[in-house]
């Protein structure tokens, strides 16, 4: 693997020498785009506004632009020479037990590998004391054009670093809704039994299905052919639904997927149909009775 980044650990006052390589890579499918009348491809190409010419890649630099308008260039050079201690180490600032780090912080992931036969031993250090005090590293560092946050773990003997948002950087939930609904402790120990029941999977044998899908639909134009639409999807029912029955199929249903038989997608049970639809039909006004207006209905 082709390292992005190179510089060190800083530990203390222990400095392990190490290099930076991505930790995944993404198999997405990549569409171009073409000119709907021909075929032809549409490609993008950086013009200068200035005398109009078409540039490469190697006459291209980046500048920060000022209020003004005016445009300071900045090199390579300038930002490796940042008066920034982290400009070239991952400097760890603490440890913090794993639990108190939200998931929603968590970005990019990179292995960290010694690259100094001298780095070999505080390397294997730092990765046996993170094993054993049960913590993760939290370090600043600097990469692409900025100082970042980061957690430092072990995974497989390698030492890993995952990039951090900031704390500013996380929204507020405060101006997300919240249902404001009630349900029952029965059916709250039947979703925990369902969990139950789904527990235990093994997450690498999930496949990305859309992909698969798309993989085929390109074959089959590709060889001039087209595939079956699939069947559609029942339309969703208006009517009241048996939280507590299809909680207990789908109890039944996991169950079955677990020993090997295929799930069954189930109807609401016709008994319960029309329980709910006598429920639905007792609580609506009927016209020889005048009623108080009423407020919004809750459903569980």
């Amino acid at each position: 693997m082709r390292p992005i980044w190179s510089g060190a650990i800083t530990f203390g006052l222990v400095t392990i020498m190490i290099k930076v390589v991505p930790a995944t890579e993404s198999h997405d499918i990549s569409f171009r785009q073409i000119h709907t009348a021909d075929g032809g491809r549409i490609r993008y190409r950086k013009v200068c506004e200035l005398d109009g010419q078409v540039l490469r890649q190697d006459e291209i630099a980046r500048g920060w632009e000022t209020a003004t308008g005016t445009l300071i260039p900045v090199t390579d050079e300038d930002l490796d020479n940042l008066p920034l201690p982290t400009a070239k180490a991952i400097d760890i600032v603490g440890f913090v037990p794993a639990a108190s780090i939200d998931p929603i912080q968590i970005g990019a992931s990179y292995y960290l590998a010694a690259t100094e036969t001298v780095a070999a031993k505080p390397y294997e250090l730092l990765r046996q004391a993170l094993e054993r005090s049960s913590k993760v590293g939290v370090a600043k560092f600097a990469m692409r054009d900025r100082e970042r946050l980061g957690l430092l773990r072990v995974k497989d003997d390698v030492i890993m670093l995952h990039a951090l948002r900031w704390p500013d950087e996380i929204r507020s939930t405060d101006q997300v809704p919240v249902p404001d609904v009630a349900v029952t402790d029965e059916e709250i120990d039947a979703a925990v039994r369902l969990a139950e029941t789904l527990t235990g999977g093994d997450i690498g044998e999930l496949r990305d299905e859309y992909r698969d899908a798309l993989e085929e639909v390109i074959a089959a134009k590709a060889a001039g052919t087209t595939l079956a639409p699939p069947a559609e999807a029942p339309p969703a029912s208006a009517e009241v639904v048996d939280l507590m029955a299809m909680l207990e199929r789908s109890v039944q249903d996991a169950k079955a997927t677990r020993s090997g038989e295929p799930a069954t997608v189930h109807p609401m049970p016709a008994e319960k149909n029309k329980v709910a639809k006598k429920a639905a039909a007792a609580k609506k006004p009927t016209a020889k009775k005048a009623t108080a207006p009423r407020g919004p209905r809750r459903s569980a």
